[in-house]
């Protein structure tokens, strides 16, 4: 007889695995045959239907006995007299027909441990192919090459990538085939690998709401609802919801969203920290709005951004007057720059932001009365009261303030230029907005200040004197008053959301490379070789007779 061809590779090696389990078998069958209860006639009829010696007739019962109860739900009674024949010691030809129907109804994890128990007891119901795969599988060849109908849910495809770490590579046209039953744990190593992304939608794959919450959250996590995150326990996206909400402050947690609040707040000096946790187009975008604080410029996408207000008046100081026509942020900044610089006594250089505020005719009218207001005390500075109270008739009607302010300047052009009294608000002269209640602390740390500057200190002691004879008289009708309305000069109290890095993706929650999990994907491997169980029992070819009989 001419000797086969030999063969290499992992098909030897899947040969020389069979063959001896088949050794193993045949001994194991000798040695508990005579124990085993099973004789010799009952043998030889279990041979006709594939299945030799005393122990496998015995594995035959233990694999039929459970088949038997899903037979009985079946609607066909022959299912049920074929197997219990069969438990009868009574095998024929309806066997294997009936195992087949049985487990075409079954799951696949019933499936996939009654055809492991063929393969175990070696029954010969399985074709040659059926077999050989098996023997793979069951030997851990997960690199098992199978035609494309053969692999109908992909499982071998499956295992054939984790064993060879291939998982990037995973073919994506058999994606449609796994997303349905995978594991979700083998799901997220597909995820991690870039095998399944957004595009594959693989939520749409799954039938439990939960796993289709989670794989949205890990994949495209801005389309998660609030009350599918909630149910998430998403820490990371709750965080990030409350602080674009706004509203109370978020409890202290060392994350970005800590930095980004209080940058709202206009602390700069948190942001070389907030760079190290941005991601890098926003550190770019960051370190344009530090780079216009020079020039008291920037682009339109930076001011529309009013949360970052804040940080841009505390790091901005203008060196010159200020045009409010460039932007609503240098409007602000030109409106509290007046102001500021009339309670620093810097006249010159209020007198000439007031100016370009005037000339600001397009602005709103409370911005507008409060320029009007503030040209009307330079003019009283001036001693020019006949141009301040035309000004002020002009906004009178809208405020009290302009109003006391009207009749201030009305009783002064009243009294004699000599006779009458400073003309400044004193309050102004501490640098405080008119009626601050702490004006007396503020007066004292100016006098240590100024100490030695005789000229300030009899300044400070004329405001001081005449805040005090206000407060005993109860009468501060002398006082011009600004601003009119301290909400105007207030920075927006706002998030900045062009700052607020995109959500992250939900991290896994599950453990990466479960053996659990890939246990799963190999009994559904397994479950897809029913198709090569037979009818009928396959011929032993003389390797079978050899180790079977």
């Amino acid at each position: 007889m001419t000797n086969p061809p030999p063969v290499g590779g992992a098909r030897a090696e899947a040969v020389a695995r069979e063959r001896e389990r088949l050794r193993a078998l045949r001994e194991r069958r000798d040695a508990q045959s005579a124990g085993a209860g099973v004789d010799g006639f009952t043998v030889r009829r279990w041979r006709k239907v594939g299945v030799f010696g005393a122990q496998a007739v015995l594995q035959a019962h233990a694999l039929l006995g459970q088949l038997l109860p899903l037979a009985q739900d079946a609607t066909h009674d022959n299912l049920v007299d074929a197997l219990a024949a069969a438990l009868r010691d009574e095998p024929d030809d309806r066997l294997l027909p009936a195992v087949r129907s049985v487990l075409e109804r079954a799951a696949p994890a019933t499936v996939a441990a009654a055809l492991t128990a063929v393969h175990a007891g070696g029954f010969l119901w399985l074709s040659e192919v059926g077999e050989q795969r098996l023997a793979d599988l069951a030997a851990g060849g997960d690199a098992l090459a199978a035609a494309g109908g053969e692999d109908p849910y992909g499982a071998v495809a499956l295992l054939g990538a984790f064993a060879t770490e291939g998982t990037p590579t995973f073919p994506p046209r058999m994606l449609p085939r796994v997303l349905p039953w995978i594991p979700l744990s083998v799901l997220d190593d597909l995820i991690d690998a870039g095998a399944v992304g957004p595009e594959h939608q693989p939520w749409q794959y799954r039938a439990e709401e939960a796993e289709h919450t989670y794989l949205k959250a890990r994949l495209v996590p801005d389309q998660v609802p609030a009350e599918q995150a909630t149910a998430l326990e998403w820490t990371a996206w709750q965080r990030r919801n409350a602080f674009l909400a706004g509203g109370e402050p978020l409890p202290p947690a060392g994350d970005v969203y800590d930095l980004l609040e209080r940058v709202a707040d206009g602390d700069a000096s948190v942001v070389k920290e907030l760079e190290r946790e941005l991601p890098r187009d926003l550190v770019l975008r960051l370190r344009r709005l530090l780079d216009g604080v020079d020039v008291g410029n920037w682009d339109r996408d930076i001011w529309e951004d009013r949360g970052l207000w804040r940080l841009i008046f505390s790091l901005w100081e203008p060196k010159a007057a200020v045009n409010p026509s460039r932007s609503p942020l240098h409007a602000l900044m030109a409106l509290r720059q007046a102001y500021d610089l009339l309670c620093m006594n810097e006249l010159s250089r209020a007198t000439s932001q007031i100016d370009k505020l005037v000339s600001f005719e397009t602005a709103a009218p409370a911005y507008r009365d409060e320029v009007l207001n503030f040209h009307a005390y330079t003019l009283l500075l001036r001693e020019e009261l006949d141009a301040a109270a035309v000004i002020l008739e002009e906004i009178s009607g809208s405020h009290e303030p302009a109003r006391s302010n009207l009749r201030m300047i009305q009783q002064r052009r009243a009294v004699a230029r000599n006779d009458r009294a400073t003309a400044s608000n004193p309050y102004l002269d501490l640098g405080l907005p008119h009626g601050a209640p702490s004006w007396e602390t503020r007066y004292r740390d100016l006098r240590r200040e100024h100490v030695q500057d005789v000229d300030m200190s009899a300044r400070l002691n004329s405001a001081m004197k005449r805040i005090r004879d206000a407060e005993r008289d109860e009468d501060w009708s002398g006082f011009f008053v600004l601003p009119l309305d301290p909400d105007v000069f207030e920075l927006p109290d706002a998030v900045p959301v062009t700052l607020v890095p995109p959500l992250a993706p939900l991290t896994r929650r599950t453990a990466p490379h479960s053996p659990e999990s890939l246990g799963l994907v190999r009994q559904r491997a397994v479950a897809d070789l029913l198709p090569h169980l037979l009818n009928a029992p396959r011929r032993p070819d003389r390797n079978s007779r050899m180790h079977t009989q």
